[in-house]
C-alpha cells in the first residue's frame, strides 16, 4: 500500500514513465512495473500513448472530486465569491497543502488577462508563492525544519531558496497574517496570500490572490486588495467556527 501511494503521489506531481519512477523512489524496476500495471488496471492511472508517461486517471479523480464536495472551507470560499463581486484584477485561488505542495482546489478569474499556471488543480512547492509562505508558515516546526532540509529548487531566479532566509520569510508571515510575493513563481505575477482557520483556530487553507506583476507598483490597488482578502479569509474562517481571539 505504502508503495502504490507513493507511486500515486509522484505521477500527480509529474507524469512518469516507469523508469522515472525507478529512479525517484530508488525502487527495483520489476516492482515499480508490477505496482504501475495494478494501478492502471484499476484506472488510478492511465498511459498517455504518444510520450509513455502514466498520469492520474479517472478513479482518483472520483475520489477526489467526492473530497472537494465535503470540503467545507472550498465550499464556504465559493458561497463567498458568489456573493462578492468587487474582487478585480486577480484570479483568486482557494488552496491547501497536500504533502509538500500548495495545491489550488479552486480558482476564479476576476481579471481579463490570462495568468497560466494558476488554474484549478496546479501545484507548486511550499517555498515559492505567497500561498505556499502562508501555509508553511503555519505548519508545526517539525515539518517546517524537515521541509526545508530538502534541495529547494528555484522556479525563477527570485525563487527564495536559502533556508535562513525563508525561515525570516515565514516569520514575518505569522506575525502579519498575510504573505506578499513578486516574480518568484513566475517572472510576470504576483500574488498575496491570507489563511483559513476552522474552530479550532487551525489554519486548514489559504485564499490567494495572483495578479500581474506591474499590478504590484499601483500602491492603491495592492492596498485595496489586500483589504478584500483579509475581509474573505475573516468571512470564511468565522463560517467555519473561528472566532477573534483564537490562535
Amino acid at each position: 500500500m505504502e508503495r502504490s501511494f507513493a507511486v500515486l503521489e509522484l505521477i500527480a506531481a509529474r507524469p512518469s514513465r516507469v523508469v522515472d519512477v525507478t529512479n525517484e523512489l530508488d525502487l527495483p524496476w520489476a516492482t515499480v512495473h508490477r505496482t504501475i500495471k495494478k494501478l492502471e488496471k484499476a484506472q488510478f492511472i492511465y498511459r498517455d500513448p504518444e510520450t509513455s508517461r502514466y498520469e492520474i486517471g479517472p478513479r482518483m479523480w472520483h475520489i477526489g472530486s467526492a473530497y472537494l464536495a465535503n470540503n467545507k472551507a472550498m465550499n464556504a470560499s465559493i458561497s463567498y465569491l458568489a456573493r462578492e463581486s468587487d474582487i478585480k484584477n486577480v484570479d483568486v485561488q482557494i488552496v491547501e497543502r497536500i504533502g509538500d505542495f500548495a495545491v489550488v482546489t479552486h480558482a476564479e478569474k476576476r481579471q481579463p488577462h490570462p495568468i497560466s499556471k494558476a488554474q484549478y488543480g496546479y501545484h507548486i512547492p511550499l517555498h515559492a508563492g505567497s500561498k505556499g509562505w502562508v501555509l508553511l508558515a503555519n505548519e508545526s516546526p517539525e515539518f517546517i525544519d524537515r521541509y526545508l532540509s530538502q534541495n529547494l529548487e528555484a522556479l525563477t531566479p527570485q525563487t527564495i531558496t536559502d533556508p535562513d532566509a525563508l525561515r525570516e520569510k515565514l516569520a514575518e508571515v505569522r506575525s502579519s497574517g498575510m504573505a506578499f510575493t513578486l516574480a518568484d513563481v513566475q517572472p510576470f505575477t504576483g500574488s498575496i496570500a491570507a489563511p483559513i482557520l476552522n474552530s479550532s483556530g487551525t489554519v486548514v487553507a489559504c485564499v490567494c490572490f495572483v495578479f500581474l506583476k506591474k499590478i504590484a507598483a499601483n500602491k492603491a490597488v495592492i492596498e485595496e486588495l489586500q483589504e478584500h482578502l483579509s475581509l474573505m479569509t475573516h468571512t470564511i474562517s468565522l463560517e467555519l467556527g473561528w472566532r477573534p481571539g483564537q490562535s
